[in-house]
Formats: C-alpha cells, structure tokens, sequence
C-alpha cells in the first residue's frame, strides 16, 4: 500500500512542552518544575512550568528542564532517566526527535516538601491560543 499526501501535520510547541513536561514528572524522585525566569510566574504561556524549547537553524531540537529532585536520590541517574523519559515520550507520542535534553536540577525539596499535585500543572485549553 503507498503512502499518500494528503495535507500536512503541525504539532504545537506548546504541545511537546506538555509532553515534555508530563514525562519529566513521572520519573521517580523530582519533586516539581521551576520556571528559570521570574517573569515567567507571571506568563500565562509558562504558568508553573519549567519546560522550554528551542530549534536551532538546522532544525535541532534541544529540550531545557528545570526542576527540583526529592532529598536522598541519586542526581545523575534520575537526571538520566528524565533525560530518556522525555525523548522516549516525545517521539512516541508526536514523532519528534529531541536532540538534546538540558536537565537543570535548581534544587534539593526536602523530605518535609509537600510535592505539588501535577494533574493541574499542564491544565488548559490549546485551542483559547
């Protein structure tokens, strides 16, 4: 059977952030995302995400995450395993390939933290844009 053209398929950014975002926070041992800057509290665009993407010139893409780990894990190997996690789920679930995957571990949530409930971190409607 060939395959035939019939249009062409846009995937959001904002869509992979989400993703991207979901996958990070699934890993056993991270806590919550932070926003790298203050201004991006304020964004609805970037509300309680520490998400971002970038495609450079030659069309890499390159996923940056910045988060909090839960006291007493191993750094490296969870950074590792959010690192494999959202490449995995990315191209699952759109057929992208990240190139890189950034993990900026901002810092250590102590064993008192409370982790913040993620089902809401991601909630809202694509289509308001």
């Amino acid at each position: 059977m060939a395959n035939e053209a019939i249009g062409e398929i846009v995937i959001s950014p904002r869509v992979l952030e989400v993703i991207t975002g979901i996958a990070a926070t699934k890993v056993k041992g991270v806590h919550s995302l932070e926003n790298q800057k203050v201004a991006d509290s304020f964004s609805k665009s970037t509300l309680g995400r520490g998400v971002y993407l970038q495609t450079d010139d030659e069309g890499v893409l390159t996923a940056d995450i910045y988060l909090y780990l839960q006291y007493g894990v191993n750094v490296p190997a969870v950074s590792i395993e959010i690192q494999k996690a959202v490449k995995s789920a990315i191209y699952d679930m759109a057929e992208v390939v990240v190139d890189n995957v950034n993990v900026h571990v901002v810092g250590i949530a102590t064993e008192k933290s409370a982790k913040p409930d993620m089902t809401h971190l991601f909630d809202e409607d694509f289509l308001d844009d």
